[in-house]
């Protein structure tokens, strides 16, 4: 849930990108995918966790190089999607992510791969909720906690998203 309190922090603090709009952004376009693929939302939440373990070392090395905020900029802008995916992840990264998830949900790899190009754009919205408001500095404590800087391995982007889903939608 430590994620979630993150996105929640990010909407709330008025030097950070984050709003409740977005946040809803997001978790409806992942509604959506799931919905139109047949998938559960436990299995969503399972191909989101999948994806972020494998994501996560990915981002990591990406921000040791310095251009993980440019890579986030490419994801959630305008031209999101199969474009930008092939365009900053290879082939073979590609098809390492769909592996990944494959292997933590079970879902063959021909239903996976042609979901990247949603899933991708959507994680990388929610984690640029904690970039930094225009014209103002830092860093994006959003990006920080999911890389998981303290290493408590705290972090679910399958649990962030069950707990904004819930946000969202109170049970009433």
């Amino acid at each position: 849930m430590g994620l979630f309190f993150d996105v929640l922090s990010s909407i709330n603090n008025p030097n950070q990108r984050g709003s409740i709009d977005q946040l809803s952004s997001v978790t409806g376009v992942l509604q959506e995918l799931a919905g139109n693929r047949g998938i559960d939302s436990g299995t969503m939440q399972s191909v989101l966790s999948g994806l972020g373990g494998a994501l996560r070392p990915m981002m990591k090395q990406q921000a040791v190089g310095g251009g993980l905020d440019d890579l986030i900029g490419q994801f959630t802008g305008a031209s999101a999607g199969l474009g930008a995916l092939s365009s900053v992840l290879s082939p073979q990264i590609q098809a390492q992510l769909v592996r990944a998830i494959a292997s933590k949900t079970g879902l063959p790899a021909n239903t996976l791969e042609p979901m990247l190009s949603t899933l991708l754009p959507a994680v990388l919205g929610l984690l640029n909720m904690g970039a930094p408001a225009p014209g103002v500095g830092g860093k994006n404590p959003l990006l920080t906690a999911f890389l998981d800087s303290d290493r408590d391995q705290d972090v679910d982007l399958g649990d962030a998203f069950k707990f904004a889903t819930r946000f969202l939608n109170p049970a009433r």
